[in-house]
This record gives C-alpha cells, structure tokens and sequence, in this order.
C-alpha cells in the first residue's frame, strides 16, 4: 500500500493499519502484531536533535527501567541521528528507536516500535517503510 498526504508519503504492508494526526502532521502505521511506525514533519525547522533528545525525555518519563542509547544510521546516503531504547512495557520486553533528519526548512522524525517478540521480523519491514519515504524528501 502507499500513503501520500500533507507531504509525507511511504509505502507500507497491506495488513497494516494508517492513523492519521493532520493537527501534528503525522502518520502512524500499525502491525497486526501491535508493532508500529511513525513519521511526522515539523515546518518551523526544529532541529532534529531536539526533536529526537525530546522524544528520549518522553521515553524516560514513561519507562522506568528504560536503557538509551545514543545512534545513527544512514539510509540512502541520508544520516539518521537518534536513539535506540529498550524497556518492558506490559511485561514485554520491548525496542523502539527514534532518528531525526532536516530537509529543506522541515524536520522529521521517525519512531517506531514492537515488543521484543515482533521486533526481529518487523524491523527489516521498519527500515523498508523508512528507506520509502525517505526517498521522497529531496536531499538536505
């Protein structure tokens, strides 16, 4: 399936859920399995570092046995800086990383997460969704 609106577009698997949040200009995608992927744009040009050092705020405040780790990653020659974090949820262990990017006077940042369960089948499926909608953002 492909999503294309207010600027973001991605390709995602058939079986997946869309939630939309035109107030925050964000999508999310849900797995069956409970995973999900979220992508949302900032037109004021915050920097993405912000962005992924406030997510990983929020996360310390909801997760109290949370570990953080700082990452990168480059995805079609594009450099993904943010965090890798993992935490019980629901007596589950869980992974969910954050990485932020700016492009042309908007920053994204992309979320996602599963129980450590679904993680290992679902994140090559994360990293596809990523890598689809990064190609429709024109280099920084």
């Amino acid at each position: 399936m492909h999503f294309d609106r207010f600027g973001l577009a991605f390709d995602f698997p058939d079986d997946w859920a869309i939630e939309v949040d035109d107030g925050e200009t964000s999508v999310t995608s849900f797995s069956p399995g409970g995973g999900f992927w979220t992508v949302s744009a900032y037109a004021d040009a915050e920097e993405p570092a912000d962005l992924a050092a406030a997510v990983a705020d929020q996360m310390r405040r909801e997760f109290e046995d949370l570990d953080v780790e700082p990452a990168a990653e480059e995805v079609d020659g594009r450099r993904l800086d943010g965090f890798d974090f993992n935490f019980y949820c629901l007596d589950l262990t869980n992974t969910a990383t954050v990485r932020a990017f700016e492009s042309e006077g908007r920053s994204y940042v992309v979320f996602c997460q599963a129980d450590d369960r679904e993680w290992e089948r679902i994140a090559p499926i994360f990293a596809a969704m990523t890598a689809s909608f990064l190609r429709g953002i024109p280099p920084a």
